[in-house]
């Protein structure tokens, strides 16, 4: 399972066009979320962005405190690519487990399902270090089970234990936005530090 955290696993995903979880626009449950957010000054995180869908939406909305993060090259590349105004170092290849910052808004869209799920513990904990006092940690959790993965998926129940240990106000309710393939197999998570 280690696999699945190494760059060169996720660069090869990229490589092979095996990115079946990016849907080629921000998702529609972060899009309304973000869509309430009023101040332009948050830092946010985005790790393991991928091609940065939410990022660039942020950014077009004149958000300009957002740091991508993310295992592989290639969809940094892409994100820059569609954003050449977009700052170079807000854009990090690295690993969200070695990264340090502090953060009043780390949003999830795809990490969490992608790392192995020994680690979603060690990965709740590290959000939650990333968090400025009173920070928040939101995003998209799969609400089903996959065989094999990733995705790895998990359940509504089973997310309220893990987040619970290290953040407070968890609120974590089925999305009712999700695009079809998705629909019913999703929940929105909100959680303070």
């Amino acid at each position: 399972m280690a696999q699945f955290l190494s760059e060169e696993y996720w660069e090869g995903r990229y490589k092979d066009q095996q990115t079946g979880w990016d849907i080629g626009e921000v998702s529609r449950p972060i899009k309304e979320y973000i869509d309430q957010l009023e101040n332009k000054e948050l830092r946010i995180l985005i790790p393991g962005c991928g091609n940065g869908y939410e990022g660039e939406y942020l950014f077009l909305k004149d958000f300009h405190n957002v740091t991508l993060l993310d295992f592989a090259e290639p969809p940094l590349k892409n994100f820059k690519d569609r954003n050449p105004d977009f700052p170079n170092d807000h854009l990090i290849l690295g690993d969200f487990f070695k990264h340090e910052g502090e953060y009043d808004l780390v949003l999830e869209q795809t990490l969490f399902c992608a790392i192995d799920p020994s680690k979603r513990a060690e990965y709740v904990k590290k959000s939650s270090e990333l968090l400025a006092e009173n920070g928040k940690l939101a995003g998209v959790l799969f609400n089903t089970h996959f065989d094999g993965g990733p995705p790895f998926g998990g359940s509504i129940e089973e997310y309220n234990g893990l987040f619970r240990e290290y953040l407070r106000e968890l609120s974590i309710k089925e999305c009712y936005n999700s695009i079809e393939p998705r629909s019913g197999k999703e929940c929105f998570l909100i959680a303070k530090k």
